[in-house]
């Protein structure tokens, strides 16, 4: 029986979801976080939306049995191809990203007009444009995907040269179509936020769901009267299908000493 004091799953392809899990650290202090982030078969955004739906599956049944309270999908890929069956298949409450972000970005536009950038398989999936639509139907959307996005995240080229070539590359056509709010539809991207804001200049917004998705699980916790009071702290876990000295290295460029080991798990 799931109580109060279990921890908070989150799942995501690699490392990225780790910016949620730092959200919820910092939105939810007394919240233990069990975070997996699949590493070794990062990247899904390229994926057939089945095998996303497969891995999402094979993620879920192994964070139930580590008895986790709630489930955060802190992958957009993942959300945007697996959450419906995810919430079918649990007993326990499921938590995507995209809703959340949707909603800071039609609060921060000024002139309607909002980019979007991911994975090749959200961008596909059109989830960010119907997840907006549904909030403010006027709406003028861009969306593009910029797949090389991940792999450079998950290598730690977080600022470098080439980064930089590349977010140009990307984010022109988002520069010449004036959009005021930029929704970074991949929690991967917010390592890359400075490099993002570089080209994109001061008068872009930039969303990040980690936030928002951070103040959704604490809504979903206390309508569920599963907030934790843990008296004596947190405890928190991080698994990684592979490479876990990598995952150590970038986690601690943003969680600190919050992160202090990981373990491993193969899936599949």
């Amino acid at each position: 029986m799931v109580t109060a004091e279990a921890p908070v799953g989150i799942f995501d392809s690699g490392i990225g979801g780790l910016t949620v899990a730092h959200a919820v650290m910092q939105q939810l202090p007394r919240e233990s976080v069990t975070y997996f982030g699949d590493t070794a078969r990062v990247p899904y955004g390229p994926k057939s939306p089945e095998t996303v739906r497969r891995y999402s599956l094979e993620i879920a049944a192994f964070l139930v049995e580590q008895q986790v309270k709630t489930l955060v999908v802190a992958c957009n890929t993942a959300t945007a191809h697996a959450l419906p069956l995810l919430r079918e298949r649990l007993t326990i409450p499921v938590i995507g990203v995209i809703e959340p972000g949707a909603r800071a970005a039609v609060r921060a536009t000024r002139n309607g007009h909002v980019g979007v950038i991911g994975t090749a398989g959200t961008i596909k999936s059109g989830a960010y444009e119907r997840a907006l639509r549904a909030l403010e139907p006027s709406l003028r959307i861009t969306a593009r995907a910029c797949p090389l996005f991940v792999p450079m995240v998950e290598e730690g080229w977080v600022d470098h040269e080439a980064t930089r070539l590349i977010a140009r590359e990307y984010l022109a056509p988002l520069q010449s179509e004036e959009v005021d709010t930029l929704v970074l539809g991949c929690t991967h991207y917010p390592l890359l936020k400075h490099v993002i804001a570089d080209v994109l200049g001061p008068d872009v917004t930039l969303i990040d769901s980690a936030e928002e998705t951070a103040r959704e699980t604490a809504l979903v916790l206390r309508d569920q009267r599963l907030t934790a009071h843990n008296p004596a702290g947190p405890a928190h876990r991080f698994i990684a299908s592979d490479d876990p000295l990598m995952f150590l290295q970038l986690g601690q460029r943003f969680l600190g000493d919050a992160i202090d080991g990981v373990e491993v798990k193969t899936l599949g």
